[in-house]
This record gives C-alpha cells, structure tokens and sequence, in this order.
C-alpha cells in the first residue's frame, strides 16, 4: 500500500472516531435526540455557519463521488456517501480517497 493510502486511511478512521467521540459524549450529557443536537448546532451563527459549510462540501463531495463512480465504475466507493452524511466529511472525503486510489485491477 502507497504511503498516500495510509495516509487517507489513517485520516478516514480518524475522522471517524475523533468527532464521534464528542457526539457521544454531548448525547451522554443531553440525552440521545438528534434533533436537540441540531439545534445546538445552530446555537450562534458561527456554529450555524459552519454547519453550513459543512453541509455544502458534504453534497459536492457526494456528487463528486456521484459522477466518478458513474465513470470509473468503482461501485464499492459509494460507501464514501453514507460515511459522509452518517458520520462527517472528516471521514467521508479521506475514505473515498482511500478508495479511489487502490490499484486499478
């Protein structure tokens, strides 16, 4: 495996266990309703802001992702798209990378 692999598999799984980690930890602390979690992600408008900005690279990531499986015909990537919304672009971005350079067979 290339070193640029290891890297964007090291950077998936941290993308996912890192930010997880503080999910987690706010759920265990208000209680397990995603909808009060997103109100507090609307709190001020700097966190408003980013939530944005993280939805917007979110669904360009998911077209990207979208028009490259089309092309490639790489279908295991689109498991990058689930990643994505499920977890945060954190992991999402790196795990397609991880999987859109494994060696062509």
């Amino acid at each position: 495996m290339s070193l640029s692999r290891m890297i964007y598999l090291a950077l998936a799984i941290w993308g996912a266990i890192h930010p997880m980690y503080y999910f987690v930890q706010w759920f265990q602390e208000n209680g397990w309703d995603i909808w009060a979690m997103v109100d507090a992600w609307h709190v001020n408008a700097a966190s408003s802001g980013l939530v944005w900005d993280l939805t917007i690279a979110a669904i360009a990531l998911t077209v990207w992702i979208i028009v490259e499986v089309a092309t490639r015909r790489n279908w295991g990537a689109l498991v990058a798209i689930p990643a994505t919304f499920c977890i945060g672009v954190s992991c999402g971005l790196p795990l397609y990378l991880f999987l859109r350079t494994a060696p062509v067979r």
